[in-house]
């Protein structure tokens, strides 16, 4: 790679198109075998540790992934949309990054104690020191993973997750039952990137050489940071919130926060996880064309609704069953919080999809105005919110993603020239869903009072995904083809690439 290597051509769309489906199924398939592993080990881990246990590791995760960027500084998301690449660059970012994590890892052993205040756990120090680990395997690997991102193998991206985090789980288990208490969730979050790390640098096929150029550094810099700015700002609006909660209501309340929300995540991951690392390199392949570019981005805006609604209605019905039965007794506060939240995911479904958007077309500095104003806006509500609970903060939450919604329906609108009008109408489709599948699962689940608590949510699931299903087919039938198109697209990449290999190896 000592000579410039370009950017594949836009091509035809079905070119783009089959490399998009062919990813976003692996990656959504890598999601589903983590999390349905996950779904064990977690109810494993909520008998045996307590909300503080959670509310400690979530509030040391709210602190690492700011030094995450400083390792980085956004040269990743650099190298995954620009037009060529070279040796020079890609060494350049790796030696910043490999020196800045060590470095960062080092300076948050330091301040350690200081974070310690905020939090007033005893338990927070020693557990975001070792944590800190963590920085410097991700810094190594964020070049690689770029890399492999760029020419969207997501095959090998999906295969090193599920491996890091069955790994991770096995570890979470073995220290849990051997007493080590929040321990055995340290010990998940770095044995996940170490494994990751390892596992990048053996796919992506690419050892770094003793290059460092300070033009490459200022250009990589100048994109960069607005990426940096972006995700700072998430950064900090996950530390204050964390900062608030725990200090207005206890660490604990923060553990029954933070299951709520990986709930939530869980369910998200499950269907949309894909979105925004295949998307982002989607649309850097079309952003020369108007037209494509609308087209694929209200197309994918649909499907992402058709497939994320449904779980995250069942959430927002079925957590009354959900929570005791997955995470056993003791986590009955995280109920409401989760339905609250359930409905807040479903109003910003759009947002990862537009995140992608932005990134793929070369305009994180608009994506950062964005994000810093609602970041801002969720901190001041979280803030004014906190003292009345954690189901008036997850209403705050709600109420921040409504207008977050109805404003990115304007600033898509301007990125792709088009009208704000034709952002926001995939929207109505979903909107009408919730409304009315919500409504039939919430009947099924008070007509079954009586029945196994499982039965009833089986029933619950059901009757939201088949009520979803009519709404869809009355209302945006293309989808359907939509969908059947993208699988298609997939199998037919997934088939050639298997007839392939099997004439080289021949």
């Amino acid at each position: 790679m000592t000579e410039p290597e370009s950017r594949d051509s836009a091509g035809p769309a079905g070119s783009v198109g089959r490399s998009a489906a062919t990813g976003a199924v692996w990656l959504t398939v890598q999601k589903w075998a983590v999390r349905l592993s996950g779904f064990v080990t977690i109810a494993i881990l909520t008998r045996f540790l307590g909300p503080e246990d959670f509310g400690t590791v979530a509030a040391a995760s709210t602190v690492l992934p700011f030094f995450y960027l400083l390792a980085d500084l956004g040269f990743a998301a650099y190298i995954v949309q620009v037009d060529r690449t070279d040796r020079r660059m890609l060494s350049t970012a790796f030696w910043f990054s490999a020196l800045a994590g060590a470095l960062l890892c080092g300076v948050i052993v330091a301040v350690a104690p200081l974070f310690g205040l905020v939090f007033d756990s005893d338990e927070f120090v020693p557990v975001l020191q070792v944590m800190s680990i963590a920085v410097v395997f991700t810094a190594v690997s964020s070049v690689p993973t770029a890399l492999l991102r760029r020419e969207m193998r997501f095959r090998a991206l999906a295969i090193q997750g599920t491996i890091a985090a069955l790994v991770a789980q096995v570890v979470a288990i073995a220290m849990t039952l051997t007493g080590l208490g929040v321990w055995a969730l340290v010990g998940q979050a770095l044995a996940t990137q170490l494994v990751v790390a390892v596992l990048a640098w053996f796919a992506a096929g690419w050892r770094p050489a003793f290059l460092f150029s300070r033009a490459e550094f200022t250009t990589m810099t100048r994109f960069g940071s607005q990426v940096l700015g972006v995700e700072f700002v998430a950064m900090c609006r996950a530390w204050a919130e964390a900062a608030i909660i725990s200090g207005v209501l206890g660490i604990a309340a923060l553990g029954y926060l933070n299951i709520a929300q990986r709930l939530v995540q869980i369910v998200q991951d499950l269907t949309g996880a894909a979105v925004v690392p295949v998307s982002t390199v989607a649309f850097a392949k079309i952003r020369d064309s108007v037209g494509r570019l609308q087209a694929a981005y209200l197309r994918a805006l649909r499907m992402t609704y058709a497939l994320l609604t449904p779980p995250l209605t069942f959430i927002a019905v079925g957590a009354p069953l959900i929570i005791p039965i997955i995470f056993g007794d003791g986590w009955q506060e995280s109920i409401p919080v989760a339905q609250v939240l359930a409905l807040a995911g479903i109003m910003v479904v759009g947002a990862t999809l537009d995140h992608g958007l932005f990134y793929g077309l070369g305009k994180p500095g608009r994506w950062f105005t964005y994000a810093l104003v609602i970041d801002a806006i969720t901190v001041t509500v979280t803030a004014l919110t906190a003292r009345s609970g954690l189901v008036a903060v997850a209403f705050g939450f709600l109420a921040v993603a409504v207008v977050a919604t109805a404003s990115r329906w304007f600033l898509v609108a301007r990125l792709i020239q088009a009208s704000p009008g034709m952002t926001a109408a995939p929207f109505i489709f979903p909107a009408v869903s919730v409304l009315v599948s919500g409504a039939a699962g919430w009947g099924v689940l008070t007509l079954t009072g009586e029945l196994n608590s499982f039965v009833r949510l089986v029933l619950v699931g059901l009757t939201v995904l088949l009520v979803h299903l009519v709404v869809v087919r009355l209302l945006v039938r293309p989808v359907i083809d939509e969908v059947a198109g993208f699988l298609r697209r997939s199998r037919r990449s997934g088939t050639g690439r298997l007839r392939l290999a099997t004439k080289e190896g021949s």
